[in-house]
């Protein structure tokens, strides 16, 4: 994951500072009144690394007060679902916080940008994050892109993970399945053999680079007649800079002094997607 959140949490509330203002006041709050952010991205929590914070609130309590929002006759975490978390394995009964007024959509921006910034979560969870934000605060992949200091081809490849069914999905969160090998997939043109293929690439513990050539010689229908011509380093360094940008197979067909570049597109939107990597 790309690191760094360009203008971070405050460019996408210009004039707010979401940060703990000093003049705030840090009240002590029971574990037993708080609730799990309901719109927390994150699914995934790293039990050893838990276990650790655990121990360090033990020994030198929560050194940063957990954000939360009132909610009825409890309160729900806004910021802080790890430290509240490892206090829970710490036996703790309380735990420092700030509550602040926020509604549902505040709330679950503030969980996404956290988890982005601290760099936590999975390449499905962040893909499902920058989808929520494009979704609720009605940004283009390219506004979204400045405003987290990532690239458009950074945003756009992690969303069409999504296209990708569920149990590749999966895979991909649960570290079985890289997310290169996940966007290899997506070029294949039988959508349905998917599955198959994500079993036998894992089976066969092929890597990203053997996936590719797998997924281009299933994609391959070319007529007995026409001969393969053999193109120069130079030609394949361009069409793998060009898969990596448009993340789809990009072919450089050339002849003498001219050719052309054939970019494979499968979906309406996956075609708008790519129109709009060209505009950019």
């Amino acid at each position: 994951m790309a690191k760094g959140l360009g203008k971070g949490i405050n460019a996408l509330f210009p004039g707010e500072d979401l940060d703990l203002d000093q003049l705030e006041q840090v009240e002590q709050i029971l574990i037993i009144d708080i609730k799990p952010n309901p719109f927390q991205p994150r699914k995934i929590f790293d039990e050893e690394a838990l276990k650790e914070l655990s121990e360090s609130i033990k020994e030198h309590g929560v050194l940063q007060p957990i954000i939360l929002r009132k909610k009825g006759s409890k309160f729900e975490i806004v910021v802080g679902e790890r430290r509240y978390r490892a206090s829970q394995l710490a036996n703790l009964e309380a735990i420092p916080a700030v509550i602040r007024e926020l509604n549902d959509q505040q709330m679950m921006e503030l969980a996404i940008l956290e988890n982005l910034q601290r760099e936590d979560l999975t390449a499905i969870e962040e893909a499902e994050a920058y989808q929520n934000l494009l979704e609720h605060l009605n940004l283009t992949q390219e506004q979204l892109a400045f405003r987290l200091g990532k690239s458009r081809p950074h945003i756009a490849n992690h969303i069409r993970l999504l296209s990708l069914p569920q149990v590749v999905r999966d895979a991909i969160s649960d570290g079985i399945f890289s997310m290169g090998h996940g966007k290899a997939l997506l070029g294949l043109k039988k959508k349905k053999n998917i599955p198959l293929i994500m079993q036998k690439s894992i089976k066969e513990n092929l890597n990203v680079r053997q996936l590719e050539a797998l997924v281009q010689r299933l994609n391959e229908n070319v007529p007995r007649e026409t001969k393969k011509v053999q193109k120069d380093i130079f030609t394949k360094e361009k069409e793998s800079e060009l898969r990596e940008l448009f993340g789809t197979p990009v072919s450089i067909v050339k002849n003498k002094d001219k050719g052309k570049i054939e970019i494979e597109f499968y979906s309406d939107d996956d075609l708008e997607r790519i129109l709009q990597l060209l505009e950019d």
